[in-house]
């Protein structure tokens, strides 16, 4: 008896050794019709279950490439809420500053303001967003939006003089870009 490689089914009737004993054995003619029909059936087997294998193969690999494409979706779709989350977070926090600088030309104490403002800048730094320095950089229109040009012959074509609102970034993703004012010649 020999065992296939493939299915580890045992077959006493595919090995040609068998076979040949069989053809040299005295039996009658429906015996041997009987193995040869066995025979068959065995290779039919084979053949279903080894297409059966590649379909089974196939599914999971369809399975695991759905579940990688979905989790990269999911992942995206977090991404982008908590960005939108944030960028509102971020505009709250403009305003907090706004206010602290029109009430400090108005004498009146803000340090309980400035102190929300460290919380909000605490949580900016937790969540790895970052301003955007762009004042004395050339523009770059990924992360920087002009308002405004100005002549000064000065500085490099496209050096940015002035900020005009600032940009913030989280990872790779611009939350906000900076609004600045473009120098040119």
């Amino acid at each position: 008896m020999s065992e296939d490689k493939e299915s580890n089914i045992e077959e006493p009737f595919a090995t040609e050794e068998f076979n040949e004993e069989l053809k040299n054995a005295p039996l009658d003619q429906e015996t041997k019709e009987n193995i040869k029909r066995l025979d068959e059936g065995i290779m039919n087997l084979k053949k279903e279950n080894s297409e059966l294998k590649d379909k089974w193969q196939r599914a999971l690999a369809d399975y695991q490439n759905l579940e990688r494409r979905t989790q990269v979706e999911i992942s995206q779709r977090v991404s982008s809420k908590t960005n939108v989350l944030l960028l509102n977070f971020i505009n709250i926090y403009e305003d907090f500053i706004r206010a602290v600088d029109v009430l400090s030309k108005d004498n009146v104490d803000t340090n309980g303001l400035q102190a929300i403002i460290k919380n909000m800048e605490s949580l900016l730094h937790e969540n790895n967003i970052k301003p955007i320095d762009a004042v004395g950089e050339i523009f770059d229109p990924q992360i920087h939006e002009a308002v405004s040009m100005i002549v000064d012959e000065t500085l490099d074509e496209g050096t940015i003089t002035q900020e005009v609102s600032k940009g913030y970034i989280s990872g790779k993703a611009i939350l906000k870009p900076s609004k600045v004012i473009v120098s040119k010649k």
